[in-house]
């Protein structure tokens, strides 16, 4: 392959990552697709409906990776998510900050985008500090912080810390098709599980749940697979094209706005590429700003007072930081992470779910106090 067919290569990852994220930017918008929405619902109303979705997407994407892998489309071991470090603390300190974070940011980094392509002013702002924030503990005060702190706890392992690793070395069977076969029995549970809920089998929740699981998997077969190459012409060494990490990549939003920020303040700079990650970011805010202007539903929002601004800032803060510390947010870590079984995954969702059931319960006690 020569330069001029790589960087067509290149191009082409671009524009699918930017309509997949597009449509789901639509699918969001449409269906009101939120994990910290799900939450608040089922500590509010008792009503699982929005979980439900989030598990039938978690389900699709499990199956989805498991079957790129076992027709061996994506290698799991090349994955951001997969690695043999083990970093547990980072993962629960990171997840409980972006758990309380998006609730007080009201929305986490993909709901954060949606709500900016439909007119909500404080989402913008949600954005560029959260941004701003995730920056900085990639590469700045805060990230010489995270490494002498929580990034230094953590397990070592000589193979991948992965559930099907794990898995095989207990059972004996080979590690490639343990983690098959795991992804595939979890994500028909999550789908089961899902679509057994009394009155979910509605048209919108099942275009939440099966389309956002869908394009996790199409963006691992993008990033993964049709942007593998196996010898760069120049380098000679094999690459992942159109990613930050320079490893397979899905769906996050909380680097990825780091990085979309930094794009557009130094654009002047060549070093300064278009990434999967950021065409993400704009692809979400394109696709929820014209599902909103064609329905109508487009409206500009701004901040209730002082205290909801404080609220937003913090929130925003906690999650940039949060984020990054635990290597990503409820699409990032949640559903592309968990799909490739990393442990580090788990421990973040469940540290991420547990911050936002105390962000809201904190929401609750600061609201029966005003009573």
């Amino acid at each position: 392959m020569d330069i001029t067919a790589l960087q067509s290569l290149n191009s082409q990852i671009l524009w699918a990552s930017f309509a997949l994220s597009a449509i789901f930017g639509v699918i969001a918008q449409r269906t009101h697709f939120c994990t910290m929405g799900a939450v608040s619902d089922i500590l509010t109303m008792g009503d699982w409906t929005r979980m439900r979705m989030w598990g039938l997407a978690a389900g699709v994407a499990l199956i989805g990776f498991a079957s790129l892998a076992a027709a061996g489309l994506i290698d799991p071991t090349k994955t951001l998510y997969v690695a043999n470090r083990f970093i547990w603390l980072s993962a629960l300190v990171g997840g409980l900050m972006f758990g309380f974070g998006m609730v007080l940011a009201s929305g986490c980094g993909s709901k954060t985008l949606v709500r900016v392509g439909a007119g909500n002013l404080k989402s913008l702002v949600v954005f560029i500090v959260m941004g701003l924030a995730a920056f900085a503990t990639l590469k700045g005060i805060t990230a010489v912080l995270r490494v002498n702190t929580v990034d230094s706890v953590a397990i070592d392992f000589s193979a991948s810390a992965t559930l099907g690793q794990w898995l095989a070395n207990a059972t004996g069977f080979a590690p490639a098709s343990t983690a098959v076969t795991l992804g595939l029995a979890l994500g028909l549970s999550f789908m089961v599980w899902a679509l057994a809920g009394r009155d979910f089998l509605r048209f919108d929740n099942l275009l939440a749940g099966l389309g956002v699981g869908a394009i996790i998997t199409a963006l691992w077969w993008v990033s993964g697979s049709f942007g593998f190459v196996p010898e760069h012409p120049e380098t000679l060494e094999a690459v992942f094209l159109a990613t930050n990490s320079g490893r397979a990549e899905a769906m996050s939003f909380v680097s990825p706005v780091a990085y979309t920020l930094d794009w557009l303040m130094f654009f002047s700079d060549k070093s300064k590429v278009l990434t999967l990650g950021i065409v993400s970011v704009v692809g979400v805010v394109v696709g929820s700003a014209i599902y909103s202007l064609a329905t109508g539903t487009f409206r500009w929002e701004g901040f209730g007072g002082t205290e909801d601004t404080a609220n937003h800032l913090t929130g925003a803060t906690l999650m940039g930081i949060g984020g990054v510390a635990a290597m990503g947010c409820t699409i990032g870590q949640g559903l592309s992470g968990i799909s490739t079984l990393s442990a580090t995954s788990f421990v973040a969702l469940a540290a991420i779910l547990l911050g936002a059931v105390a962000g809201l319960k904190y929401q609750i006690w600061r609201l029966e106090r005003t009573l």
